[in-house]
């Protein structure tokens, strides 16, 4: 973006907080896992906080810097300013997310928007534009009591119930307020298990659509607290039910033209040989990447037989048991053209997770990685005699699986960059020795009056 065009944008960003009467900024950013961070400030701190960035002291910060690196900046992205819906009444305060620097002003390695933007830069290089679509599946809770969650779900639907869908003004709230921060919101609607359910948001660039992602957690868990509701991303709260995806549609444009680069009307499938490459890139780095897009010790109760979230390593276009998915293109309309990959989960860092996306896809591009055949059958009936016929791999079991997986991983390492790879798996890995070290109800029910 050219001065001329910074100042107009610095300009309209401060005319529109003074039309809206905006008294404090939030400077928003996340941390390596994902965790969504906030410096407020009043307004008449935020030219400043434009034109020079605001310090703050990263050793704070999980995987941020050593205590001896710890000053660094933040830089607002104007492009994401906007009011907080809901917290307009008395102090009126606004959002802007914020990219990250170290002190001799460059862009700081540990910083995840960073990290993504980086990729798309290469993308770029190769004349594309990476393009993303996120699905993110939550639960609402009763948080009726104070200080207390309840473990049981919100309402007793199902798949787009009407009758029986206790939050459906819920979701119309939330729809709302996505719609007040600049996200255009396309559907929702209520999921398979009981106080599960979906909003979906337009597709688009994946800088963009990363931090409509981050914007849209932090937005349903403020709508659900208003009407005494908990909003959890967690992978899999519930035994024995449905647990929650973060379903990831993706494309890639000619940077220039914007056409839609998968699109190949003669093929079966619809897909050029490009969009064919990038599919096995995914395929191929399937298991490398799963740490990243799967990212807690719950994750890997979500990815089990049984409730068509992705267990093997195949593709296809009806079977939702397969990892990636081809969704029917509508006629007429090849800008539609796009694949579905099933495993991210909401819990995982959208910047990080596009990231080492982009990355496979684009080893799969430059490295012209051939595509398996399609696999249309159920997955799930397969014997491991079939399994071998077909060369059908599995996504790993657990999170330690998983991270032996990422450290093996040169691509996803690369994408990743080595500050965040080393501080995400130091961090994941201490993640699973805590959970293995734990007694669980579990084991007490099973062992302790039988042994």
């Amino acid at each position: 973006m050219s001065n001329r065009a910074n100042r107009e944008l610095k300009q309209e960003v401060l005319s529109q907080a003074e039309r809206s009467g905006v008294k404090f900024v939030n400077l928003q950013f996340t941390d390596i896992v994902g965790v969504v961070k906030n410096i407020t400030i009043p307004i008449h701190k935020f030219e400043d906080a434009i034109d020079y960035g605001l310090w703050f002291d990263g050793s704070s910060i999980e995987g941020f810097a050593r205590i001896h690196e710890s000053d660094m900046y933040l830089e607002p992205d104007l492009a994401t300013f906007g009011p907080i819906p809901w917290e307009q009444d008395g102090n009126p305060t606004a959002k802007v997310i914020c990219n990250v620097y170290t002190p001799d002003g460059t862009e700081f390695a540990g910083d995840p928007r960073y990290v993504l933007r980086r990729m798309e830069a290469e993308a770029a290089r190769l004349g594309f534009l990476f393009q993303t679509g996120p699905e993110l599946e939550f639960f609402l809770l009763r948080g009726d009591r104070p200080g207390a969650i309840e473990s049981l779900p919100h309402d007793r639907a199902s798949y787009f119930d009407v009758t029986t869908d206790e939050a459906a003004e819920v979701r119309k709230e939330m729809v709302n307020a996505l719609e007040a921060q600049g996200i255009t919101v396309e559907a929702s609607h209520h999921e398979v298990a009981p106080g599960q359910h979906e909003i979906d948001f337009r597709y688009g660039p994946a800088l963009r659509t990363a931090d409509a992602a981050i914007t849209f957690r932090v937005t349903m868990k403020a709508i659900a607290e208003r009407h005494g509701l908990y909003a959890t991303f967690m992978p899999k709260p519930f035994y024995g039910m449905a647990g929650s995806g973060m379903h990831t549609h993706q494309s890639l444009a000619d940077i220039h033209t914007g056409q839609n680069l998968f699109h190949d009307e003669t093929n079966e499938y619809g897909l050029s040989a490009i969009a064919r490459h990038y599919m096995a890139g995914l395929l191929h780095h399937a298991r490398g990447m799963c740490a990243v897009l799967a990212p807690l010790v719950n994750s890997y109760k979500r990815l089990v037989p049984g409730y068509e979230a992705p267990v093997y390593i195949s593709w296809g276009r009806i079977n939702r048991s397969a990892l990636v998915r081809v969704p029917r293109i509508t006629k007429g309309r090849p800008s539609s053209t796009r694949i579905e990959l099933r495993c991210p989960d909401p819990s995982c860092n959208p910047y990080l997770a596009f990231a080492v996306m982009l990355a496979c896809g684009l080893d799969g591009i430059k490295r012209q990685l051939p595509l398996p055949p399609p696999i249309e059958e159920d997955l799930f009936h397969f014997d491991e005699q079939t399994m071998a016929k077909h060369a059908v791999g599995m996504l790993p079991t657990s999170l330690a699986e998983a991270l032996d997986e990422l450290e093996r991983d040169d691509v996803v390492r690369e994408a990743l960059g080595q500050h965040v790879f080393d501080w995400f798996l130091e961090a994941k890995r201490q993640e699973w020795d805590e959970y293995r070290k734990q007694v669980t109800p579990w084991e007490i029910e099973r062992y302790l009056q039988v042994y």
